[in-house]
């Protein structure tokens, strides 16, 4: 049996230890609570997610940055829907903004073509034969990555093109101009020959000549504009319209006709595209002078001014290709050479045989009209049949030229251009017919082709080259 005095020690032990509990378990709560606290007010101690880490050069550490909470007041919300406050971040790099009144610089614009006045120089380049793409872009990136000429002429051939009114066969272009495009190359083209069915009537078709209607041209003029905008920088209207070979017509070699033609062609072209230069097609240099199979060039130009040429063109087309005189000579002062196997330029002086006479001529025709529009020598060169092992009957000149003199003489000509001031584009003839016509010496084009047998660079390419790095210096000084 328990006695009373029992039971008080009972009683008095379960207090003491219902105490001590207590106060075990309360300390056990405060410890926990401050420590639990302390660890939220200092970072570091534990592993708390930052906020928000700024990306800037303090964070390529190996320390994490941890942004400080904004001291902004939180947003007050009310019950009716406004638009939502903008974000802001809690850490932003300082920038200091711009004054209000600062005017913002507009780009330049590219400057058209026909707005580009300066001198250069390009070069007429035949399209790689089959089509083949791998060809055409190395013919382009020659010309333009290494002989660093950004001008190419393209003859296109009307009546091969569009053979049927409204059938436009556009597989040359199409080929062609992506290729230009690819290598920045600026593009003339030089648009020639009209199809029978726009030929005049009762016209002899064994000759190439103009349409009937001179729209019908400008119309295959702005049809190719169109297909290819902002690709042609120039178009030449025709191509030596003072021979019968290239212009016969029921009206004869008519140069009031031709203007005719020019004026159609470049009211579309201007409408078309404005910044195209408009090319009046270039003459022969030619001493015949017969009325039927040619006209004496400086006769037609003083005709085609005098039938108001000048108000329809940009630039005065012209043509010369040199024969075995250096540009550097008039007609008068052609020195005799005794060695020299074609003898025409000693024994029969006419202008045609001289490059500087002959453009000179131009120019001094257009300044007594009251004009100063500029020359487009669309086609210039020397040719040389040194490696070829001969020259077609009426070619001989081409053999009195040596590879050495064709290397010197074409750049020559080129500086001499640039010097008298009045020509504003000049096109080597030319680059590629060497290899394209297989250096035929029945081919006339192939003694001019700065690509000679076995696709070699003729010492004409070399020079060239040399001479269009120095003018580029010259004129990006």
């Amino acid at each position: 049996m328990v006695t009373k005095a029992v039971h008080k020690q009972i009683r008095g032990f379960v207090l003491i230890w219902l105490a001590i509990t207590f106060i075990m378990v309360t300390a056990t709560f405060l410890a926990i609570y401050f420590t639990s606290s302390a660890e939220r007010l200092e970072p570091g101690m534990g592993n708390p997610l930052p906020l928000l880490v700024a990306d800037t050069e303090e964070t390529q550490s190996t320390e994490v940055a941890v942004a400080r909470p904004s001291a902004s007041p939180l947003p007050t919300f009310t019950p009716t829907p406004v638009p939502p406050e903008p974000t802001v971040p809690l850490y932003m790099e300082e920038v200091t903004p711009e004054p209000t009144d600062t005017p913002v610089p507009s780009p330049t614009p590219t400057p058209l073509p026909v707005d580009v006045l300066s001198y250069e120089v390009g070069i007429q380049v035949q399209e790689a034969l089959a089509f083949n793409p791998v060809n055409q872009d190395n013919w382009f990136r020659s010309v333009s990555a290494d002989l660093g000429m950004s001008w190419v002429k393209q003859q296109v051939r009307w009546e091969q093109i569009e053979k049927e009114q409204g059938q436009i066969d556009w597989s040359l272009l199409d080929f062609v101009m992506p290729s230009a495009q690819k290598f920045n190359i600026k593009m003339l083209l030089s648009i020639v020959t009209a199809p029978e069915w726009a030929r005049e009537a009762d016209v002899n078709l064994e000759w190439h000549g103009p349409p009937a209607d001179p729209q019908n041209f400008a119309d295959f003029v702005a049809a190719i504009l169109n297909r290819y905008p902002g690709q042609i920088h120039a178009v030449e209207i025709w191509n030596e319209q003072n021979l019968n070979r290239d212009w016969t017509s029921v009206h004869g070699l008519n140069a009031a006709k031709y203007v005719e033609l020019l004026r159609a062609s470049y009211e579309t072209i201007k409408a078309t595209d404005p910044g195209i230069i408009v090319i009046s097609g270039a003459l022969s240099p030619t001493g015949i002078d017969d009325g039927v199979h040619a006209v004496d060039d400086f006769k037609y130009m003083e005709r085609q001014i005098e039938a108001g040429m000048l108000d329809w063109a940009d630039c005065v087309g012209a043509h010369h290709n040199g024969y075995n005189v250096s540009p550097d000579y008039r007609y008068l002062d052609i020195p005799v050479d005794p060695s020299a196997i074609f003898t025409g330029p000693f024994t029969n002086r006419h202008h045609s045989w001289s490059f500087r006479s002959t453009l000179e001529g131009y120019a001094q025709r257009i300044r007594v009209a009251g004009r100063d529009t500029k020359l487009c020598v669309t086609e210039f060169g020397w040719p040389s049949s040194e490696d070829l092992g001969g020259a077609r009957p009426g070619f001989e000149f081409s053999l009195d030229n040596s590879l050495a003199e064709q290397a010197e003489w074409i750049p020559k000509a080129m500086s001499n251009m640039e010097e008298w001031g009045f020509v504003w584009l000049a096109f080597v003839w030319n680059f590629n017919f060497g290899p394209q016509a297989g250096y035929a010496i029945s081919n006339d084009n192939v003694p001019y082709s700065l690509i000679g047998p076995g696709f070699t660079f003729r010492p004409a390419y070399d020079s060239i080259r040399a001479w269009q790095q120095d003018y580029l210096a010259r004129v990006n000084a």
